[in-house]
């Protein structure tokens, strides 16, 4: 489930005191530099070479095509000779979309025996780049910088990464996310200034009434609903007895019959992202389980008792990381295992994504016993171990922030048979005293976009491009040094306000 798949431009700066020759061989030098970037398959979108730049004008009109174009997601720039930075001001001052400064040079090593000032001049990516950097920093322009040569797998690695955060922006911009129902009451956190959230980061929040929903689910036919049901059973453990049981079989269609008519909802309100809430289920016959688990697998947000936040983030994260390895999930910090290691349960009532399994999902049929009390069906399994993070995006009231920790999923020590709901054991990093209390001092939310798909990096390039705090728990966490980063942030912000 994705938009039409955006692209990356490719700007290359000059300007002509070298002479036509010079800029003919700039120019080709561009178009296999992007060709090979292209074709190394490393790069998650596609970068389309927009030509050499060697005047005021040239600059600010490409700016202008980029930011006008609605399938580009971002600008990558180069600068092969030197190329004066004044030049860039209008150009920069207008540029709305998100920038790579790539600092490389199309050569890897020097031709020592050959080498003049002609090659010189052509090659002088070194300080025509510093020229670029410093016009870019007295102007505040927020960009991504990658150095080295083109053809190293790690630089190419550090392009894919910013990529996918410029995918995650490119995606929060079109993004609609459909509220049923409102936030259990009560809570604080699932709350949120909606107007701020589209503002800073695009994407519409929209409440419908359980009504226009149960509409839907009413529409779906019982043919509809065996024939999903067949599909249950080509992808997850399936007992036999749940589909001779009549009672059983009956509990399936219901959650087919939920699954297609909020799938239908979706897809024709345009919404990639969705919540509900146990407290608001008029109309439907028990809060989504398996349905809800299986839209999350097809890329949509999710976020339970009405959280917004968490169900957009989650599906910018799986646009960010389609193509990787993992998956992505709505969570939840349940429970503790304070033992050698300490640990996290993390699960929620229903709704954990499949896409993060270990093993082939069991399909089960377990008593709901919060909000309308009866038998739902929903998917078991355990997280694949491995490394992780845990996402949490919370409105402050002057500005959002995203808090990151680094968890490393564990395989469980033991089976849990009477546990019946999805799950993931990790263990924080640094360890769960300093996480979790990193966490609450933090602010973050009891519930999180869990993913195995994303580097840190590109959470990094995410928050920086939508400028907006980050919060970083990891191994090298000290609570004494976040805890005063969170009174700088504080201040930093408040004076920002004021200028």
């Amino acid at each position: 489930m994705t938009n039409s798949t955006p692209s990356l431009w490719f700007v290359t700066g000059s300007q002509h005191l070298y002479g036509p020759k010079v800029l003919k061989e700039v120019a080709s030098d561009s178009e296999q530099l992007v060709q090979g970037l292209n074709d190394s398959e490393s790069i998650c979108l596609t970068i389309n070479n927009q030509g050499v730049v060697t005047s005021s004008d040239e600059i600010a009109e490409v700016m202008r095509r980029a930011n006008n174009d609605t399938s580009c997601a971002g600008v990558v720039v180069w600068m092969h000779t030197f190329s004066p930075a004044k030049m860039w001001i209008a150009g920069l001052n207008q540029l709305s979309k998100p920038m790579l400064h790539l600092h490389t040079q199309f050569n890897a090593g020097l031709p020592w025996s050959s080498i003049d000032m002609n090659f010189m001049n052509t090659n002088q990516s070194a300080h025509g780049c510093r020229e670029f950097g410093f016009i870019a920093t007295r102007m505040n322009v927020q960009r991504k910088v990658v150095a080295g040569h083109w053809q190293e797998p790690r630089v190419q690695q550090d392009v894919d990464q910013w990529a996918r955060a410029a995918r995650g922006v490119y995606e929060s911009a079109s993004l609609k996310v459909a509220r049923f129902g409102d936030n259990m009451r009560q809570v604080a956190v699932t709350e949120g200034n909606k107007v701020s959230a589209q503002i800073k980061f695009g994407y519409e929040v929209n409440a419908y009434s359980m009504g226009d929903l149960a509409a839907y689910v009413e529409k779906v036919s019982e043919a509809e609903c065996a024939a999903l049901i067949d599909e249950y059973c080509s992808l997850y453990k399936v007992d036999d007895a749940l589909l001779k049981d009549p009672q059983s079989y009956q509990l399936l269609i219901n959650e087919a019959r939920l699954e297609i008519g909020m799938e239908r909802f979706l897809t024709e309100h345009d919404c990639k992202a969705f919540t509900n809430c146990f407290e608001d289920l008029h109309g439907l016959s028990n809060l989504p389980g398996l349905a809800t688990q299986r839209l999350m697998a097809k890329g949509y947000g999710y976020g339970g008792e009405g959280d917004w936040k968490t169900a957009a983030l989650l599906r910018i994260v799986k646009a960010m990381s389609e193509g990787q390895a993992g998956g992505s999930s709505f969570m939840e910090d349940y429970t503790y295992d304070f033992g050698a290691v300490d640990q996290v349960l993390g699960a929620h009532m229903l709704e954990v994504c499949p896409s993060i399994s270990e093993n082939k999902p069991e399909l089960i049929i377990a008593r709901h016993t919060i909000g309308c009390k009866c038998d739902v069906p929903r998917l078991k399994f355990s997280a694949k171990a491995g490394p992780a993070i845990n996402l949490s995006l919370i409105d402050l009231g002057d500005r959002f922030r995203l808090v990151a920790n680094a968890v490393d999923t564990v395989d469980l020590p033991e089976s849990m048979p009477n546990l019946p709901v999805a799950h993931a054991l990790w263990q924080p990093q640094p360890n769960l005293a300093v996480a979790a209390a990193a966490w609450i001092y933090a602010g973050a939310a009891h519930h999180s976009v869990y993913t195995q798909a994303l580097s840190m990096e590109t959470v990094i390039d995410y928050a920086k491009i939508h400028d907006i705090e980050l919060i970083i728990i990891d191994k090298d966490t000290d609570l004494r040094q976040l805890e005063m980063e969170l009174r700088h942030n504080n201040l930093h912000y408040r004076l920002n306000a004021l200028s």
